[in-house]
C-alpha cells in the first residue's frame, strides 16, 4: 500500500482538525486493514478497505462544523451519495468516510445512528451500504463474535460504499433490503 495519504476533501480548516485526520488514517491502517484477535474470522477487521485504499479509492470528508439537526445531515449525507454515485462505473471498489470531529457525548447517538438508521433503506434501494463509526458503544455486534465490536472508530463518521455480497447478514431480517439484495446479486444465499 502507498505511504500517500489518501484523498481528502473539505481539507481541515484547524490543527484539531488535522490531528483528527491523522488519527483517522492511522485508525484505517493499522485497525481496518489489519487482522484481529477477536474478530472470529481471517483476514482484516473490514475486507473491503485494502483494497479501496490501495486503488486509490478510499475518500474521507470533514463535515465542516456541528450538523444542527438530524433534517441537516441526512440532507448532507443524500448530497454524498450522489456525489459517490456519481464517481464511475467502478463504484465498487470505493468507499466514502464522512467525518463528524464536532460530534461529541450524547449527538454521537441522536445524530450519527439515527441518520444511519433513518437513510439505510434509502441507500440499500440504490444498491449501497451506509454504516455508523464512532468510540460509543455500538449496537452491532460482530458477525463472528459477539463480544467484539468492529464499529468502534476513534472520530464519529458515517461510511458509503457499494453493496458486496457478503453484506446479506447485515440486510436479513428486513424484507425491503433482501428485495434490494435479489435485485442486486439474485438468488440469496443460504
Amino acid at each position: 500500500m502507498s505511504s500517500e495519504p489518501w484523498p481528502l476533501y473539505s481539507p481541515p480548516s484547524s490543527v484539531q482538525k488535522m490531528d483528527a485526520v491523522r488519527a483517522l488514517q492511522q485508525w484505517v491502517r493499522e485497525y481496518l486493514c489489519q487482522p484481529h484477535a477477536q474478530l472470529g474470522r481471517a483476514g482484516p477487521v473490514c475486507p473491503y478497505v485494502p483494497l479501496a485504499l490501495s486503488r486509490g479509492h478510499l475518500f474521507a470528508v470533514l463535515w465542516g462544523e456541528r450538523p444542527m439537526d438530524l433534517a441537516g445531515m441526512m440532507g448532507g449525507m443524500r448530497a454524498y451519495r450522489r456525489w459517490f454515485e456519481h464517481l464511475g462505473p467502478d463504484m465498487g471498489q470505493r468507499a466514502l468516510m464522512v467525518i463528524f470531529p464536532d460530534i461529541h457525548g450524547h449527538d454521537v447517538h441522536g445524530l450519527v445512528d439515527s441518520v444511519q438508521r433513518r437513510l439505510k433503506s434509502e441507500f440499500v434501494d440504490r444498491g449501497l451500504m451506509i454504516g455508523e463509526f464512532h468510540s460509543g458503544p455500538p449496537a452491532a455486534p460482530g458477525l463472528h463474535n459477539a463480544d467484539f465490536r468492529p464499529l468502534r472508530s476513534p472520530l464519529p463518521m458515517l461510511a458509503i460504499r457499494a453493496m458486496v455480497p457478503s453484506d446479506l447478514p447485515f440486510l436479513r431480517g428486513d424484507t425491503r433490503h433482501c428485495a434490494a439484495y435479489r435485485a442486486r446479486f439474485g438468488k440469496e444465499p443460504r
